[in-house]
């Protein structure tokens, strides 16, 4: 099992390098993607973890929830979940500024830090 929760981490650290360099770029929807989709890895892995399983579901705020995840890491999930559908489809557009983006890189990063402080 701990390699499989290892994989996980290891691909939400890889789409968080995609985010990092996208935003290097000025693609600030697409780092803002990347970082929505690294944050539900990180989330994943901890109920791979805990669980030996996961849903399949890009909601973050119901990720946390399920990770029991305290009241700060849930609000950041909600602020970095519209980035799943915001930055994908054309019917939704949101462009994002580099400061929202810079933000949102910033709730990945403590998201994955309180991951990782379960270990």
């Amino acid at each position: 099992m701990k390699e499989e929760v290892t994989r996980w981490l290891n691909q939400a650290r890889e789409e968080f390098d995609t985010a990092k360099i996208n935003f290097k770029a000025k693609k600030y929807f697409s780092a803002a993607f990347w970082s929505q989709q690294a944050a539900e890895k990180a989330l994943k892995s901890l109920l791979i973890k805990n669980t030996r399983s996961f849903p399949k579901i890009h909601d973050l705020v119901q990720l946390s929830r399920l990770n029991k995840a305290p009241l700060e890491i849930v609000e950041l999930c909600a602020k970095l979940n519209p980035a799943y559908t915001a930055s994908r489809y054309p019917d939704t557009p949101k462009e994002y500024t580099k400061e929202e983006c810079e933000k949102i890189l910033l709730y990945y990063q403590e998201i994955l830090k309180w991951t990782k402080n379960l270990d």
